[in-house]
């Protein structure tokens, strides 16, 4: 019996329990409030709970394990060595217990006040704590999307690196677009109505064109029906009376001369006040449409008719641009 209390012994001392450095380190330990759960009453009574269950284990495993050693210590020292327990070393130990006992009775009294208290004031601070815990959620939740924008911040100067475009800078933008856009609408408004305008001309012009046509087929009818032989004296008398009329009219105006150069160019020439005019027109080939127009024997007279020569070749105006010509000289040669 005496090898195994002294194994046992051996054993112990080996285990290098150290109880009263795991007490020292279990009061000396710091609980991160933060990452423990303990805001729910129900778990806290729970875990006091399990935590006393497993102190008083703990407390009945070293009583059992310190008189263990006492007796063995007992036995294997000799007896003259050994340490006799006498009746005033129960009674101190009782008294010590008796103590002790009064003390954890107060500690516990104490405690029972304190949970009584803490079931009190529970609801009283339940609709705080809710609040505080939506406040708490919420800020959470502020938090992660500030996080976002500024991540969202971040990739949009990436993506859009500097000179930054301001408020003011696109509503000036903004206006300066609007207005070329009205701008356009307007120029589009014109268009319009120009392109409205030059249809009717082609319809007024392709009615004329057919009414040509029409009397150009009435009139070739004519000459086929009528088989004129050129040595008919019967026109004689109208060719002399035409001839007459062409002088008298070239009188009149003073033009002794009209040459046709070209197939599109005619050339016309007055004497005014004994002075030779000529004016030359130049029209588009296969058109009646003037093209140009020159005008010699006003220069050594210092007359300048370069307006009246534009106004009417631009409306393609051939009597008016002659008798303008004509009135300009007339008054040259008056004055």
């Amino acid at each position: 019996m005496s090898v195994d209390a002294e194994s046992f012994q051996a054993a112990f001392q080996a285990a290098q329990l150290d109880l009263a450095a795991k007490v020292e380190q279990f009061n000396a330990a710091e609980i991160n409030a933060e990452k423990i759960d303990v805001k729910d009453p129900a778990v806290i009574v729970q875990d006091l709970a399990a935590q006393t269950s497993h102190l008083r284990k703990l407390k009945f495993r070293f009583l059992e394990q310190n008189a263990k050693a006492k007796y063995i210590r007992n036995i294997v020292t000799d007896i003259d060595d050994a340490a006799f327990v006498t009746e005033e070393d129960n009674q101190l130990l009782d008294a010590q217990a008796a103590g002790k006992k009064e003390q954890l009775r107060e500690a516990k009294q104490t405690l029972a006040e304190g949970r009584q208290e803490y079931r009190e004031l529970a609801p009283r601070v339940e609709a705080e704590y809710v609040r505080l815990k939506d406040a708490a959620a919420k800020a959470q939740d502020l938090t992660q999307k500030i996080i976002d924008a500024r991540l969202a911040l971040t990739r949009l100067r990436q993506a859009h690196p500097k000179p930054h475009l301001t408020i003011s800078g696109a509503e000036q933008r903004l206006t300066d677009q609007v207005m070329e856009m009205q701008e356009l609408s307007d120029q589009i408004s014109e268009a319009q109505k120009n392109v409205a305008g030059m249809k009717g001309g082609v319809k007024t012009g392709t009615q004329e064109v057919e009414k040509l046509r029409a009397d150009r087929a009435e009139a070739e009818k004519a000459v086929k029906a009528a088989k004129v032989n050129a040595d008919d004296d019967s026109l004689m008398p109208l060719y002399n009376q035409h001839v007459a009329s062409l002088k008298l009219h070239k009188s009149v105006l003073d033009m002794p001369n009209a040459v046709q150069e070209k197939e599109n160019a005619l050339q016309l020439e007055y004497v005014i006040e004994r002075r030779p005019i000529s004016i030359q027109l130049a029209f588009h080939p296969n058109t009646r449409q003037l093209a140009d127009v020159n005008v010699t024997g006003l220069d050594e007279q210092g007359v300048d008719v370069s307006e009246v020569l534009g106004k009417h070749t631009d409306a393609n105006d051939v009597p008016g641009l002659v008798a303008g010509v004509l009135n300009i000289a007339r008054a040259a040669a008056a004055s």
